[in-house]
């Protein structure tokens, strides 16, 4: 049996529109850095698409880039990050952040999220605390949608949290690494139009959404950090043949290709997740997007080593493990059919 890969959604290369409008522009003569004409359009496809016409875009490359550069931007030294336990940048980053000089104020997640009621319980720690000259001063707010569980905000929790945030003149940043997903959601119901207004500063994930390479930081308020290009080419950041994002993410926001990319890998998600309940394997996190999160005896998973690739998760005791599955873009009928077959037949001959 050939293997089968779901241990990520950034696994396949990209959506071929976006590589048949890189082809056809190979040759093209542009200006670098993110001045070309395929950025400047990509740039207003976004604008429109956030209903923020006034909006500051920014390409970069990676996400965990992307994070560094911006929470640096947004923080004075003596500052921190507020960020779940889980949330990527205190769990999967390799303390990039901290590296960066910030440390990452991490508080105990729910299903992989916060809530504005412990943000609040922190800041009021801290301004009440009579050494806080002495500790790192919470300076903004990260979150991610979805969250590292997969699981999602809803409008009524991201508004509490935006409004707390602009009550304590502290930046919100939404980290958007699988924000199609999230978009391509049934249970979603925060748009994009949505993120403009109640977020500072967040990025629309392109990395694991279809595209070879990047992300699209969108910034509602213009100027809201001066010199930000400067200080992306600063930390490294700054791609010369800046075309090659504007080329994917023009193609990303045409003909509302990123709003509908996900909606193929949820509907594998779901029908991943529906099975293998049915076969009496535990999930957790409850997550409803394109992450599956499933325990397994470890002499189960040590027979599924040569067929299938997935991400390891944690261990919850000696004889377990959490597993991740993810279905993505270019997740097919097929592949989501042959994966259930695999675990059926693992479960008949248990």
């Amino acid at each position: 049996m050939e293997k089968l890969y779901f241990a990520s959604d950034y696994q396949e290369g990209a959506h071929p529109e976006i590589l048949r409008r890189l082809e056809s522009s190979n040759l093209e003569h542009s200006p670098g850095y993110g001045a070309d004409a395929w950025c400047a359009s990509a740039r207003e496809k976004i604008r429109s698409a956030c209903k923020c016409p006034d909006a500051e875009i920014h390409f970069l490359v990676g996400g965990t880039q992307t994070n560094l550069v911006i929470i640096d931007a947004l923080l004075r030294p003596y500052q921190g990050v507020i960020a779940a336990d889980t949330g990527h940048i205190s769990s999967h980053e390799a303390g990039a952040i901290e590296a960066g000089g910030h440390k990452v104020l991490t508080l105990p997640n729910a299903n992989g999220k916060i809530f504005a009621s412990q943000i609040r319980k922190l800041l009021d720690a801290y301004n009440g605390d009579a050494n806080r000259d002495h500790l790192v001063m919470p300076g903004m707010v990260y979150l991610s949608q979805p969250t590292e569980y997969g699981t999602l905000y809803s409008f009524a929790e991201l508004t509490e949290i935006s409004d707390l945030c602009r009550e304590n003149h502290l930046p919100l940043y939404i980290d958007g690494a699988r924000l199609a997903y999230a978009l391509a959601c049934p249970e979603n119901d925060v748009t994009l139009p949505d993120l403009a207004k109640l977020c500072d500063v967040f990025y629309i994930g392109g990395t694991k959404c279809g595209a070879l390479f990047g992300e699209a930081v969108v910034i509602p308020q213009p100027g809201l950090i001066p010199h930000l290009f400067t200080l992306i080419k600063q930390h490294g950041a700054l791609l010369a043949k800046g075309r090659m994002l504007g080329i994917q993410f023009d193609a990303l926001f045409s003909d509302g290709l990123y709003e509908h990319i996900g909606i193929s890998a949820i509907r594998s998600a779901d029908r991943i997740r529906s099975a293998l309940a049915s076969l009496g394997l535990p999930l957790c996190f409850s997550s409803p997007t394109n992450q599956i999160f499933c325990i397994l005896e470890d002499a189960l998973l040590a027979r599924l080593q040569d067929s299938l690739e997935y991400s390891f998760w944690e261990k919850p005791d000696v004889s377990h493990t959490i597993i991740r599955l993810a279905t993505g873009w270019a997740t097919t009928v097929s592949d989501t059919e042959a994966l259930l077959s695999l675990f059926s037949s693992l479960m008949q001959h248990k």
